[in-house]
């Protein structure tokens, strides 16, 4: 084997995985760049995550290749980052390399100054000339005699690029008063590049752009279009019946390569499996629809099986290759079937899943479902019950089976950001699906973190290999006080109310502008990057300032402390005209603009906790669609409540409810039923 290179001593599951390259690899450190400076070398930034299957492409065909890792060894500084674990620097350089070639994506490889200022780069280089893509090789030679003999060429590549860097940045807050009818504009806009075939918005590639179906949903409940309904239900349907949804084991793959939702690039992401069965669930609110709440529990029953801690929290992906071969997990002959499922069943589950003797993907097959229940029942003369019997049954047995397999690999690591999304999904599915497990998972995830992942009171980014490290960002500290204040929900326990608000206060000590306004997103006193985001656009995470411009918004209702809104309005005004003319990007921004301008339904409850009454009447509000919502559980006589539980008392001893819209509440209630009729007419 290859003899260690530094990365040996870190923790990223993706820098131990370059750590026996011959690639002479330093992690994003000053020692780097110290040795560039020495040297006057130009610094090569490789750039990629460990669930990324071009990565490992690019490592196996260049960076174990030791004539390409002398060439990087003698003309360079290399230097490996993992990108979810320092998400600051994939976002400053992944922007200059969009500016540089148009496009962007991971491997990402950029070349620097010994001051870390960026003048060439680009993505996946195969390591000979291919496709119409230079070879990796020529790029190397080609950058290292530029830096030798062009250094005026290189001069100027570095100022265009910093210019650009610096524009990007330069939010103005709009003159206009905030527009209410922003968010109806918007899911128009977007409805008209819905796949009205397939759903999803537009073609090949297929991502799942969760956070646009969910503004449908929530102007679907204000204007009664039954276009945005529609798209909803129907993208649902085609994730969870094709490819993208793993049919045997639970949870949504990263994105499909097709426009049908058959064929994903399998890698599993945290973030994809916390955010996504949000969307069923809040459509099975609107729709009843209980294939819905079926594949939100299974997909969050899979996080809990294949991605929890024994501790409680939640690691990041798993991996698209395994033993080598994108898919061989996941992927299935019809002999692999025959060997495992019932006899009596086989045609009919090979029916149901397409699977077949030629394959339906590269000569063996990805389970994806071509009839309903139903309908492969009546195919086989069997009921619906006895057909979904044999649906189940096979789906365990070939799990099981599947377990023999050589699994890919896991990423280990814990991120404060993605575990808040986990956290706050589980909450919520806890309280409106009445399920304990969910609601125990999250509380334990969010110990975690608080237990674990913080230092001198304050929050860090990440732990892997038993200890949390690197400062925390404005994604951690926003994902997580709107994990914490779901949970306060759930449980009503005020703990969580009370981190949350300490994790906002973080925010306004150490992220905000006070020029410009908004949270950068990293900390005043962290480490210094060329430049300093701060953007309010959502990529495959929501953008940190509308989640953060969202949980302000839920803490002024909840506390009536006029602050938290005057901050929120802040960032809803700087990104106000960005959303205006780009609503694809800023489907999350909206989300808080919505609760600006509505303000939220208000549902407090005096009862005792876990009282028989009182369940009753919460059973009633989980069931019902409440986006922009306040919730306030409080026992009669107690004392330092929220503010929408001061001066509520009970009716009669009984559990009794509120409701407020507006500043305007109705009379308060005890009985369910009338609850659910004044919920209906408040929403």
């Amino acid at each position: 084997m290859q003899a260690a290179n530094r990365l040996i001593h870190e923790t990223s599951p993706y820098l131990l995985q370059h750590a026996h390259n011959p690639v002479d690899w330093y992690p994003w450190s000053e020692e780097a760049f110290s040795r560039a400076r020495a040297e006057n070398k130009p610094v090569l930034l490789s750039v990629g995550y460990s669930a990324c299957h071009w990565c490992h492409v690019m490592e196996r065909e260049s960076f174990e290749n030791p004539g390409i890792a002398r060439v990087m060894n003698e003309n360079f500084v290399s230097v490996k980052v993992d990108r979810e674990e320092r998400p600051d620097v994939d976002d400053v350089y992944m922007k200059a390399v969009q500016m540089l070639t148009g496009r962007g994506g991971w491997p990402m490889t950029v070349f620097l100054t010994p001051d870390g200022k960026p003048f060439y780069g680009g993505t996946y280089f195969p390591p000979i000339d291919r496709h119409g893509m230079p070879g990796f090789s020529r790029v190397l030679e080609a950058v290292a005699r530029a830096w030798r003999e062009r250094p005026d060429d290189v001069a100027r590549s570095v100022d265009q690029l910093f210019a650009g860097l610096a524009r990007m940045e330069e939010n103005r807050p709009t003159e206009r008063a905030l527009d209410p009818a922003l968010p109806r504009r918007a899911a128009e806009a977007l409805l008209r590049h819905v796949d009205l075939d397939q759903g999803g918005l537009g073609g090949a590639p297929k991502f799942p752009h969760t956070s646009a179906f969910q503004l449908f949903l929530r102007q679907y409940r204000a204007t009664a279009n039954p276009p945005l309904l529609e798209a909803v239900r129907l993208t649902c349907e085609r994730m969870a019946k094709g490819g993208m949804y793993d049919q045997i084991g639970g949870g949504f793959h990263r994105y499909t390569v097709d426009a049908q939702w058959r064929v994903p690039h399998f890698e599993k992401m945290l973030y994809d499996n916390a955010q996504l069965p949000r969307l069923y669930l809040e459509a099975f609110q609107v729709t009843g629809d209980r294939w819905l709440r079926a594949i939100a529990e299974e997909t969050l029953d899979y996080v809990l099986r294949d991605l929890r801690h024994p501790e409680g929290g939640f690691y990041s992906a798993t991996d698209a290759d395994s033993e080598g071969e994108e898919g061989k997990y996941f992927i299935w002959t019809r002999a692999d079937v025959a060997r495992v499922v019932e006899p009596r069943d086989l045609e009919l589950v090979c029916r149901y899943w397409d699977i077949s003797d030629d394959g339906n993907f590269e000569g063996r097959n990805i389970p994806h479902v071509t009839l309903s229940g139903e309908e492969v029942a009546r195919l086989f003369g069997r009921s619906p019950e006895e057909a979904a019997h044999a649906i189940g049954e096979a789906r365990r047995r070939l799990l099981s089976a599947r377990a023999g397999r050589v699994p890919p690999l896991r990423d280990e690591k814990i991120l404060a950001s993605w575990n808040g999304l986990m956290i706050g999904t589980l909450a919520e599915a806890g309280r409106v699906f009445g399920a304990r497990r969910f609601v125990d998972a999250a509380v334990a995830g969010a110990t975690f973190i608080w237990d674990r992942m913080r230092s001198g009171g304050r929050l860090l980014h990440g732990w892997a290999g038993g200890r949390a490290k690197g400062d925390a960002y404005l994604d951690d500290h926003a994902f997580v006080a709107s994990a914490l204040l779901d949970l306060y929900e759930a449980t009503g326990e005020r703990m969580h109310l009370a981190r949350a608000r300490d994790l906002v206060a973080a925010l306004e000590a150490r992220f905000h502008d006070d020029e410009a306004g908004a949270y950068f997103f990293t900390a005043h006193d962290g480490e210094r990057l060329i430049a300093r985001t701060k953007s309010g656009a959502d990529g495959s995470l929501p953008a940190g300032n509308s989640v953060a411009a969202h949980v302000l918004l839920r803490l002024y209702h909840l506390t009536g402390e006029p602050s938290y809104r005057e901050r929120a309005e802040e960032i809803l005004r700087l990104y106000h005209d960005e959303a205006a003319a780009n609503p694809f990007a800023y489907a999350s921004y909206v989300q808080a603009l919505e609760l600006y301008t509505e303000g939220p339904t208000e549902v407090v409850v005096i009862g005792r906790q876990g009282a028989t009454d009182a369940d009753a009447l919460w059973a009633v509000v989980a069931l019902t669609y409440l986006p922009h919502r306040v919730l306030v559980r409080a026992e009669a006589g107690e004392k330092d409540v929220p503010a929408p539980a001061r001066e509520r008392r009970p009716l009669d001893g009984r559990a009794t409810a509120y409701v407020c819209r507006h500043f305007a509440c109705s009379s308060p209630v005890t009985d369910p039923a009338e609850l659910e009729r004044l919920l209906g007419s408040s929403t």
